[in-house]
């Protein structure tokens, strides 16, 4: 299922050639810290206060939490990370829009983040950086 207004690339590995879906996830240094444990490989469990893993649809939205919302806490830095997840298993979780048309949200229930890390094609990556002003 393609996505309006969604990248995706042809992702090649040993066995085939898939159509993956690009994402971004906006996250804090806490948070970073585990996805580097993972060897950039997957995202770290929910806590149970979040029943939803919400990786969002296009870099402009992930910049804007990751500078507005990220460094507010903690150590007051913000990070952008972006990954490819196989677009036939994506094509699963609802998509939300939270805001304007550029606030897109994936939506994939907390118990289905082991699965969904298997399906990260390639290594997550980070793309930006932000600091809180001040």
């Amino acid at each position: 299922m393609l996505y309006s207004g969604v990248e995706y690339g042809i992702i090649e590995t040993a066995e085939k050639e898939m159509i993956c879906v690009i994402l971004f996830r906006p996250v804090g240094t806490a948070e970073l810290e585990l996805i580097r444990q993972s060897g950039f490989s997957a995202f770290p469990p929910r806590l149970p206060e979040q029943p939803i893993f919400y990786p969002v649809l296009n870099e402009e939205y992930a910049c804007e939490i990751a500078e507005k919302w990220n460094t507010k806490t903690g150590d007051r830095k913000g990070y952008v990370t972006r990954f490819t997840v196989d677009d036939q298993y994506s094509a699963q979780f609802e998509v939300h829009i939270v805001g304007n048309q550029t606030h897109k949200e994936l939506w994939v229930p907390a118990e289905e983040l082991p699965k969904f890390n298997k399906h990260i094609v390639g290594k997550i990556e980070v793309i930006r950086e932000f600091s809180a002003k001040g």
